[in-house]
């Protein structure tokens, strides 16, 4: 199959899976096209283990599609980014969002940046710190991760950036996680999430700060 061909048939694929989300499918030509810088940088930087544009539209795209409905309030971070999921999605569907895209990793926030410019996606900003040295000047609604680390840790590690009222949304796979105990936070929701063309479930947990009276 030419390149054209394979473009055509998982642009296709992502509408697809779009649609069974019930979600808009106008941004999906914009989410193509960073797949597919992606991929192209993938080579040379080795931003992700998933390497082929059929992989990247189901467990990248649609991955991150399948929870977007979950995300409210203006302001959203994604913390260890790597290679900018969910935050490039989230900023392509929302664009009337902020989101700022963290990783410690030079090269993957040098590529972040580069997709920035290519296609113009405005309400990103690209943070290269680590998370823990990272201070904002205003905080955040939704502070959010995929597989950037168990659960605990990354609350421990992000509660000073959400606001008093915001919340923590961690993407995971299958395995139930727990909080520690004695953590300032409560789990106030989790979903099981399916996406679309994929086996198995997902999950999506969400916490908050627990306020001290």
């Amino acid at each position: 199959m030419n390149e054209a061909n394979l473009i055509k048939l998982q642009t296709n694929q992502l509408i697809s899976g779009m649609q069974q989300l019930e979600l808009a499918v106008e941004p999906a030509s914009t989410i193509m096209a960073y797949l597919m810088l992606l991929q192209k940088w993938n080579k040379a930087y080795n931003l992700t283990a998933i390497n082929t544009l059929p992989d990247m539209v189901t467990h990248h795209a649609l991955d991150a599609l399948s929870v977007v409905k979950y995300y409210q309030g203006k302001r959203i971070i994604d913390v260890g980014t790597g290679g900018g999921i969910p935050g490039f999605i989230l900023a392509i569907m929302f664009p009337e969002k902020q989101l700022v895209l963290l990783d410690a990793v030079g090269k993957k926030a040098r590529f972040m940046r580069q997709v920035k410019r290519e296609l113009g996606i405005d309400n990103v900003t690209v943070v290269h710190e680590r998370v823990e040295n990272y201070l904002p000047d205003e905080k955040f609604d939704v502070v959010t991760s995929r597989a950037f680390s168990e659960i605990s840790l990354f609350l421990d590690l992000t509660a000073h950036l959400v606001k008093p009222d915001g919340r923590f949304l961690a993407m995971k796979g299958p395995k139930e996680e727990q909080l520690k105990s004695g953590q300032p936070f409560r789990q106030t929701a989790v979903w099981d999430i399916q996406v679309p063309f994929l086996s198995g479930v997902r999950k999506l947990y969400q916490f908050e700060k627990i306020q001290s009276s």
